[in-house]
């Protein structure tokens, strides 16, 4: 069964960084299909934010983010992250990490896994 724990929101000011990090265990990420984060703010539907497609490693950005935010993979502690540079108060959401297991040998049927979520606010 894979789980999935986030940390490292918090509150930061305009222009801050964070790092949030994505520790998942019961399965290996570097099998993942794919795996990234999503974000949903009050109000809003979640929102893709940052994915990559762990076995090719090719990497897809929301433009809302793209050129600030920077996923990387550490497969020794079988953790993704996701460095937040140059935040906006717009980036203000719970941040949640996601990873699709393939099922059969490949990743023709996946199931989703998700996180419990870590909240960042920029002020």
């Amino acid at each position: 069964h894979v789980q999935l724990v986030e940390s490292g929101g918090g509150s930061v000011q305009a222009g801050g960084s964070l790092r949030l990090s994505c520790a998942a265990s019961g399965y290996t990420i570097s099998n993942m299909c794919s795996m990234g984060w999503f974000r949903q703010a009050p109000g809003n539907e979640r929102e893709r934010v940052a994915f990559v497609y762990t076995r090719s490693g090719n990497t897809d950005y929301a433009d809302s983010v793209r050129g600030r935010l920077t996923l990387s993979q550490d497969n020794a502690k079988n953790t993704l992250y996701l460095q937040m540079n140059s935040l906006k108060p717009e980036d203000t959401a719970m941040y949640y990490c996601a990873a699709d297991r393939g099922y059969g040998g490949n990743c023709g049927t996946t199931r989703r896994y998700w996180g419990q979520g870590t909240q960042v606010t920029v002020s």
